[in-house]
């Protein structure tokens, strides 16, 4: 049975509330009754639920139980762009896609979607893609949720992935689940680790949940592809192989099919000069133990002398301590620095799984027992008012020397 609207003319009332509550703007009034354009709905629903005088009657397909998953291959990798700029994240799904890839046997492709963007295909390739899909076109040198989503969408319906990896990043985020609703799977958001089933050919998506207490592994039995969106700096990049052979498909969109509810106004960009904590490669965190605002003056002078970056844990950020920007870890900022300074943070495990993939974990606390004094690879049990002035005086006193 195929989808179907349609409007009850002695019913209706021509009250208007379902033009206003369509998403997609395909209700007219024609005088005093509702008008849908059929072949433009996408059968939300939105407009029955609005409706007073229950005048829409819909009807929709079964929903999806299961789909051929043998007719689905290859592992996909999104690479998010902006201005032309790769994202550093993509190259972190590149290495574990292209790990995920080989134990499946098949190819890990990434999409690009830009304008004038397609010489940045060969970086894809070095950094370990087989198949690069391009799409290069003026209409999306900004990124906006409905063309992107309608593109990839296409393109999924036609080639078929078995798993598609994004970054959790701001863009990630609005845009995978737009897509997973769209193509009707599953969708695993903030994951921190995937692995194979090579008997069913399942991912296996591990993410925080109930508040980070613990980690749940999460599987798309019946639906392909399998999608999950993963957070910055839980894998390693990968390494850049100059001159790899690669295909680069270029793609053309249909303009016609691609819905644009939204106009891009224009791009601010940040200019407050700080050190983004996401790409530090040292990183001071102050905790609730700095006991007031004002000790994150320590912080920051020890990050500058250090050339690194300020952290913060949630309960600092809650406090109005510091910006939200500076927060570590499940519902900040995933970082994985060289160095991480843990100063006054207890170490609960919402924070942990934010920085645990630092090279080196220094931890100051009064509490020998807490989780990042056991987490730490140095820790140090004391006052951090007292050992923090004794670190800066080192370092100022290790340079004059010099």
């Amino acid at each position: 049975m195929a989808n179907s609207i349609k409007v009850l003319a002695d019913k209706c009332v021509g009250c208007g509330q379902c033009v206003d509550a369509c998403p997609f703007g395909v209700i007219k009034m024609d005088g005093a009754l509702a008008v849908i354009d059929v072949d433009q709905c996408k059968f939300c629903g939105a407009c029955v639920k609005a409706c007073p005088a229950t005048a829409i009657e819909m009807t929709k397909d079964a929903p999806q139980v299961g789909v051929d998953k043998n007719a689905y291959r290859n592992v996909w990798v999104y690479a998010e762009q902006r201005h032309g700029e790769i994202s550093s994240v993509v190259y972190e799904l590149l290495n574990e896609g292209r790990r995920l890839a080989d134990k499946l046997g098949v190819q890990l492709c990434a999409v690009l979607i830009g304008d004038n963007i397609k010489a940045k295909a060969q970086d894809l390739i070095n950094r370990g893609a087989d198949k690069v899909y391009v799409y290069d076109d003026p209409a999306f040198i900004e990124f906006q949720d409905d063309p992107y989503s309608s593109v990839l969408t296409q393109l999924i319906a036609k080639e078929k992935p078995e798993i598609i990896l994004m970054g959790a990043t701001n863009i990630g985020r609005s845009f995978a689940s737009r897509v997973a609703a769209r193509i009707n799977t599953g969708l695993t958001a903030d994951c921190t680790s995937l692995e194979i089933d090579l008997e069913t050919r399942n991912l296996q998506q591990t993410r925080p949940a109930f508040g980070g207490n613990i980690m749940a592994t999460i599987l798309t039995p019946r639906h392909r592809p399998q999608m999950a969106t993963v957070r910055h700096k839980v894998f390693k990049e990968a390494k850049v192989q100059d001159g790899r052979k690669g295909e680069v498909v270029e793609c053309k969109a249909d303009m016609k099919t691609l819905l644009n509810r939204t106009k891009f106004l224009g791009f601010i960009k940040d200019a407050s000069g700080h050190v983004n904590i996401a790409d530090a490669d040292i990183i001071v965190s102050g905790g609730r133990g700095l006991g007031k605002p004002e000790g994150f003056k320590l912080i920051e002078e020890l990050a500058e002398l250090l050339g690194g970056a300020v952290g913060a844990s949630r309960a600092t950020v809650d406090a109005d301590w510091i910006p939200y920007s500076h927060q570590v870890g499940q519902t900040g900022r995933t970082v994985a620095p060289k160095i991480y300074i843990a100063c006054g943070i207890s170490g609960q495990i919402q924070h942990l799984v934010g920085m645990s993939s630092s090279d080196v974990i220094i931890a100051i606390n009064k509490d020998a027992t807490c989780p990042m004094m056991q987490t730490a690879t140095y820790a140090l049990e004391g006052d951090l008012y007292d050992i923090i002035p004794n670190i800066i005086k080192e370092i100022k006193a290790s340079r004059c020397a010099v």
